[in-house]
């Protein structure tokens, strides 16, 4: 028997207590308790259940369980380790600590590639759109049916270089600079047609109807509403019209805020409503004929002409 032993034996005997009694107080099976006492301290499973035990024990029969244990160390191997007790902690972290990364992993991974996708689709929609914006069908719609300026009569090269070459009268444009410019003036209603008076007289003048917005009913008339129809149609969008104002003209449009009427460039007011207009186009009378250099009457001056003839 051990002193360690002999110690917890007096002291249990001292308080009347057997090994039942001890073991029912310490839930230490008697036959621990037994190697306990005798020092055979191969049976305890190791050196932790021994210090657990011994001090168990000692609270149970009254001893100090610190002090004891401090006087009797040299009968408890200090270099006993429990490896089984210790080795199951030591790695349950590990195990943890490598699902954890494992499952971050997975998830950056996972947020990368659809990140990855997300960028294809949104460099792929980006290229398409600029692709149609890029596009020669719709770069550009420009009304090709809008009429060119005329071009400026051309001089000769002794005018522009102010030489007296020899050139007839009749190759100097003398007309053009001196005419007056388009006017039109509104004479009368007649029913529901707005009547204008063209000037200057003696020129012909041009007449533009544009459809634009959408179709719009369009009808052209010589002399009057009851003369003989130039155009009676449905106009599509962009429908360009032109005419020579050498006689009354009547023009309706189904839709005066998609049409535009001028003339020589002169625009008519005609409401811009969603409705329909009736205008009269009346070129202006040459009431005073004049004489030409040649002697020969001009066209308004038809009593002239009539001198002309008796003469002759």
């Amino acid at each position: 028997m051990s002193d360690l032993g002999a110690l917890l034996r007096k002291a249990r005997e001292e308080h009347g207590l057997t090994l039942e009694d001890v073991q029912e107080t310490t839930k230490i099976r008697k036959r621990y308790l037994e190697a306990i006492e005798s020092g055979d301290h191969s049976v305890l499973p190791g050196t932790f259940y021994l210090r657990a035990f011994v001090k168990n024990y000692c609270e149970a029969v009254g001893l100090d369980a610190d002090e004891v244990l401090r006087l009797y160390q040299h009968e408890i191997p200090a270099s006993v380790t429990d490896q089984i007790v210790e080795a199951v902690p030591a790695r349950q972290p590990k195990r943890v600590q490598s699902r954890s990364s494992e499952r971050i992993s997975k998830l950056g991974f996972n947020v990368m590639m659809w990140s990855f996708l997300i960028l294809i689709v949104v460099v792929v929609w980006v290229y398409f759109v600029n692709q149609k914006s890029n596009d020669p069908k719709e770069i550009d719609n420009t009304n090709i049916t809008d009429e060119a300026s005329p071009a400026p009569p051309s001089q000769s090269p002794d005018s522009a270089n102010g030489g007296t070459g020899t050139t007839t009268p009749t190759a100097t444009p003398t007309p053009t600079p001196s005419q007056s410019p388009t006017t039109l003036t509104f004479s009368s209603k007649v029913g529901k047609v707005d009547h204008y008076d063209v000037a200057p007289a003696g020129v012909v003048h041009k007449v533009e109807i544009k459809i634009t917005g959408g179709p719009s009913w369009t009808e052209v008339r010589s002399g009057s509403n009851s003369g003989k129809a130039i155009i009676s149609e449905t106009a599509p969008d962009g429908s360009v019209f032109t005419y020579d104002l050498d006689q009354p003209l009547y023009i309706n449009v189904g839709r005066a805020d998609l049409s535009v009427i001028s003339v020589d460039g002169v625009q008519i007011n005609d409401g811009d409503r969603a409705g329909s207009k009736k205008i009269q186009l009346n070129p202006a009378e040459d009431t005073a004929g004049t004489e030409s250099p040649d002697g020969s009457a001009s066209p308004g001056d038809t009593q002239d002409t009539g001198n002309v003839e008796g003469t002759e």
